[in-house]
């Protein structure tokens, strides 16, 4: 073939590639209410498909050309299932209507249980009803941390270095970010035993990091300027005597705050340097084991494990249950099941079980008090948040596997307490204290962490498969300063919520 005859045919190829693929994002909205709809599943002609956000958003790519036939179908909880035409859909809102349930249809094969019945028939179930065995889970994983310091104070009682004083306590304090967060997702493949605690193994196709360096350059600026007024003032020989209340501790003085001779610079470079590459290796083989061990947890981190504090099932004594109503969930009748603790347990919420089976195929949960509070001597915690949703799906086993799961933890940490750092010397003459910083602190840092997990496709797995399956062990996330909604195109993922799409890393201050 001529090299004309090769060109273009790639450009055909790419031309007929992209004609070949289509994205379509919508937003899935109660037609009475018009209030977004969380969890819908949205599939293309019953196979691959999504999950809407908890704003009702989707995003779903079809990677060939649409057929006249083709449709997108939309089911959640509690609504009537809808088919979408594809062929001149233009992403237009979407809404859905409820479904009312006729009690007859779901007592045709049911007798009347109570709920002690139903409970005993759930526990029953927890051994044979969901799968455990080995499988290649296809899924989409989101962890975003969001750090805010709703107190932050320092006031500065006694300096005797000049030029530490309250005006360059409170400029740092301005520059410091009262709002971090930091966003990372990835696209892969999980092989391995559901089963908790087992090994599992992971192709990452794909994987992003949104993070903000310019808090740690300010930091590292600032920590200069520190150390450049340090080694004016403060005695190499000298030692530290850190006291807050009743609590002190002594620190020796960092030998490189006053830096090394010039005839040893270039071996500690050369050294920092091999260090470094080092340690870039072990962060990207570290990237992938972390992660597989977290998404692997936070799947089997759920109501089935006995030991797990979502313990509504196992200590169902504890807690009170009513059957609420009846719904209809991925063709099939539901108990939408009601529960709260009785005195002192952690949670309320809502599970939707199988009329058939038994099986949980839903649980939405929240904690009703904090699961843990301490103060003492003026610091503070408080675990104040844990809610989430997990969702089942039946596979071609007839059994049920995790089809998306989210969790929201919260929790504050607080500090307010008298410090003193006092330099000491003993090599010198007269009174050892050399010089002495003393300030009252009070700050109160929020910490929330959200994780999403959505499974697309689990296929059974042979241990041989899972054996032979060689890993790419050395990955690393893409590092992005802000959104970037090209970097997913084409991939189906779970839609970002508007804190992501509004991240964007500030500009470093000198």
């Amino acid at each position: 073939m001529k090299i004309n005859q090769i060109i273009i045919a790639l450009v055909l190829f790419t031309i007929s590639q992209s004609y070949g693929q289509q994205t379509f994002s919508s937003k899935l909205l109660d037609s009475k209410t018009e209030q977004p709809i969380l969890f819908a599943t949205i599939q293309f002609n019953s196979k691959s498909g999504v999950i809407s956000n908890d704003n009702g958003e989707f995003n779903i790519t079809i990677k060939r050309n649409i057929k006249a036939s083709d449709s997108l179908i939309i089911n959640c909880l509690g609504y009537e299932e809808k088919r979408i035409p594809l062929i001149n859909y233009d992403n237009s809102i979407i809404f859905l209507q409820s479904k009312s349930i006729d009690l007859s249809e779901v007592l045709v094969t049911n007798k009347t249980y109570t709920i002690d019945e139903i409970l005993d028939k759930i526990k029953d179930g927890l051994s044979t009803n969901y799968d455990y065995d080995y499988a290649k889970r296809k899924l989409f994983y989101r962890t975003s941390y969001y750090t805010k310091i709703d107190k932050h104070n320092v006031q500065l009682e006694k300096s005797t270095i000049p030029e530490f004083n309250q005006q360059l306590v409170d400029s740092l304090i301005d520059i410091m970010p009262k709002n971090i967060a930091d966003h990372t997702e990835i696209l892969g493949e999980l092989y391995g035993k559901i089963e908790p605690q087992k090994y599992q193994k992971m192709e990452i196709f794909k994987a992003c990091q949104l993070y903000d360096e310019s808090a740690d350059i300010n930091f590292n600026n600032y920590e200069e300027r520190f150390n450049a007024i340090f080694r004016k003032y403060i005695k190499r020989d000298s030692y530290f005597k850190i006291k807050s209340g009743w609590f002190g501790a002594k620190e020796e003085i960092d030998s490189s705050l006053f830096g090394d001779k010039k005839e040893k610079e270039k071996v500690v470079t050369d050294a920092m340097v091999e260090a470094q590459k080092k340690k870039d290796s072990l962060q990207k083989l570290g990237f992938l084991n972390w992660k597989k061990m977290m998404i692997h947890n936070f799947e089997n981190n759920n109501f089935i494990d006995e030991d797990n504090d979502l313990n509504f099932i196992h200590k169902s004594n504890r807690y009170e249950f009513e059957v609420s109503d009846y719904a209809y969930m991925d063709d099939m009748f539901v108990y939408e099941i009601n529960f709260k603790p009785k005195r002192s347990e952690d949670y309320f919420g809502t599970m939707y079980v199988n009329t058939e089976d038994f099986a949980v195929v839903r649980v939405d949960y929240k904690n009703i008090k904090p699961l843990s509070k301490f103060s003492i001597l003026g610091i503070s915690m408080n675990k104040y948040l844990k809610e989430g949703t997990i969702i089942f799906q039946k596979n071609d086993n007839e059994k049920y596997t995790l089809k998306y799961r989210d969790e929201t933890f919260g929790e504050k940490t607080g500090i307010k307490r008298p410090i003193k750092i006092v330099e000491k010397n003993k090599n010198v003459k007269g009174r050892r204290k050399q010089n002495e910083l003393k300030a009252d602190i009070h700050f109160i840092i929020r910490n929330i962490e959200k994780t999403e997990l959505v499974v697309f496709e689990t296929d059974a797995l042979t241990e041989l498969d899972y054996k032979n399956f060689k890993e790419k062990t050395l990955v690393s996330p893409t590092k992005l300063s802000q959104y970037n909604p090209d970097f997913w195109k084409g991939y189906n993922i779970i839609e970002p919520n508007q804190a992501i799409k509004a991240f964007k890393a500030i500009d470093a201050q000198d």
